[in-house]
């Protein structure tokens, strides 16, 4: 399953906002430098959904806010 995220760094808190079913954007505090503020959505949206980060993907997007995130069945 592909979830389509925008990418909020930066943000004064940490949140996650559902569009609909596939469409989410996430607020991290992390800068986008050395893929911390990526790590930080991966942890936010794992939390957000109940399930473990390693669930969770990134496949197109890694250097932009408009991310793909691959929910993995494992």
């Amino acid at each position: 399953m592909k979830l389509f995220v925008v990418a909020k760094p930066r943000a004064k808190e940490e949140k996650v906002k559902k569009i609909d079913n596939t469409h989410f954007v996430v607020a991290t505090k992390e800068p986008p430098i050395q893929g911390r503020a990526n790590r930080a959505i991966i942890k936010i949206l794992a939390d957000y959904l109940n399930i473990a980060p390693s669930r969770l993907q990134i496949v197109s997007g890694h250097a932009s806010r408009q991310k793909i995130v691959e929910l993995l069945n494992i």
